[in-house]
C-alpha cells in the first residue's frame, strides 16, 4: 500500500510538472539561413535546459503563413513568443494580441518595436561599418563594386543604410550593379545574379569588389566568380562570420573578409530576459547587443 501511495504521488507530481512547465513558441520565416537556424538551435537547446516546453515554427520565407501562425500560438495561450529573425512591423497587430493575451514577445536578431519585451541582435550599423571600412581601405579608396542586399530584414536593412553612408562620402568607390537577394535559397539567388552580373561586365577592372549584407550572397557571388575564373580581380566581404564562409577565408578564396557575430552568446541572453520575465522582474532595456569580431586570414585560427 505504501509502495503504491509512493508510485501515485510521484505521477501527479509528474502530471503537475508537466502542466506547469512553461511553453515557449519560437516563429521564424528563416530557418533555412545558416545563422538563424544556429541562434535557434542554441534556443531550442537553452530553453529545454531551463524546464521550457519549446516548439520551433518555420514558414520557409511566406509571412502571411507566419502571420497566421502567431495567431495559432496566442490561440494555444504560450507563455512566451520569440520571434527568430524578421521584421516586426509586419506583425504589429499580432504583437498587440499577444499584449492583449498577456504574453511576453521577445526577438532574436529581429528589430525592436512597442509591445515587445526587448530584442538581441549585434549592433548592426558597427558589422556594416566594420566590414565596409575594411573593404574601402582594401581597396585604397577607389574601385567598382556590386552590391547584394535584403532590405526586408531590419538588421540587414541598418548595414545597408551604413554602407550607403560610407560609399557616397568616398567618391572614387562606384556601385556598378546591385541585387536584392531572394530568401529562401541566398546562396543560389546570388549566384545567379552574379552570373548575369560578370557577363555584363566581362573584363579585368569592371568590378573590384563585392560587398554582401551577409554571408550566404558572398558565397554565392564566390561561386560565380570562380566559375568564371575571375577570382584573382574581384574581392568578396560578407558579415556573420558563418563556418562555410570563415572556411573559405581560411582556403585562400576570394572571400576576404567577414564580421563574426556571436549567435549562441544572442540565445543565451534571450534565455536569460525570458527567464526574468518568468520570474515576475521587469527588462529594461529594450535592446541588447551580443559581441562581434572582424574576421581575415590573419585572425582566422
Amino acid at each position: 500500500m505504501k509502495k503504491l501511495t509512493i508510485i501515485l504521488l510521484a505521477m501527479v507530481l509528474l502530471v503537475s510538472f508537466v502542466f506547469s512547465a512553461k511553453t515557449v513558441a519560437i516563429l521564424t520565416p528563416y530557418l533555412a539561413s545558416v545563422t538563424t537556424n544556429t541562434l535557434i538551435k542554441a534556443l531550442e537547446e537553452f530553453g529545454e535546459n531551463e524546464g521550457w516546453n519549446v516548439t520551433v515554427i518555420d514558414t520557409k520565407g511566406d509571412f502571411g503563413a507566419l502571420a497566421n501562425r502567431w495567431e495559432d500560438v496566442i490561440a494555444q495561450g504560450v507563455d512566451a513568443i520569440i520571434m527568430g529573425m524578421g521584421d516586426p512591423n509586419q506583425f504589429k497587430k499580432q504583437i498587440a494580441m499577444a499584449n492583449e493575451a498577456g504574453i511576453p514577445v521577445f526577438g532574436g536578431d529581429a528589430g525592436y518595436i512597442d509591445g515587445m519585451v526587448c530584442n538581441v541582435t549585434s549592433n548592426n550599423y558597427t558589422l556594416s561599418a566594420q566590414i565596409t571600412s575594411y573593404l574601402f581601405d582594401k581597396l585604397e579608396g577607389q574601385g567598382k563594386l556590386v552590391k547584394f542586399y535584403h532590405s526586408a530584414h531590419p538588421g540587414v536593412r541598418k548595414r545597408e543604410i551604413v554602407f550607403d553612408a560610407i560609399e557616397e562620402s568616398v567618391p572614387d568607390i562606384e556601385i556598378v550593379a546591385e541585387h536584392f537577394v531572394q530568401v529562401p535559397g541566398p546562396i543560389e539567388d546570388a549566384r545567379k545574379a552574379m552570373q548575369n552580373i560578370l557577363l555584363a561586365n566581362p573584363n579585368p577592372g569592371d568590378i573590384n569588389a563585392v560587398w554582401a549584407a551577409w554571408d550566404e550572397p558572398a558565397i554565392g557571388a564566390m561561386l560565380a566568380i570562380m566559375e568564371a575564373g575571375r577570382q584573382d580581380e574581384i574581392i568578396v566581404v560578407g558579415i556573420d562570420g558563418n563556418e562555410q564562409a570563415l572556411e573559405m577565408i581560411k582556403k585562400g578564396s576570394c572571400i576576404k573578409a567577414t564580421v563574426k557575430q556571436d549567435f549562441v552568446a544572442m540565445a543565451q541572453i534571450i534565455t536569460d530576459q525570458v527567464k526574468k520575465v518568468f520570474g515576475g522582474e521587469e527588462v529594461t532595456d529594450k535592446i541588447f547587443y551580443a559581441p562581434s569580431i572582424l574576421m581575415t586570414k590573419d585572425n582566422i585560427e
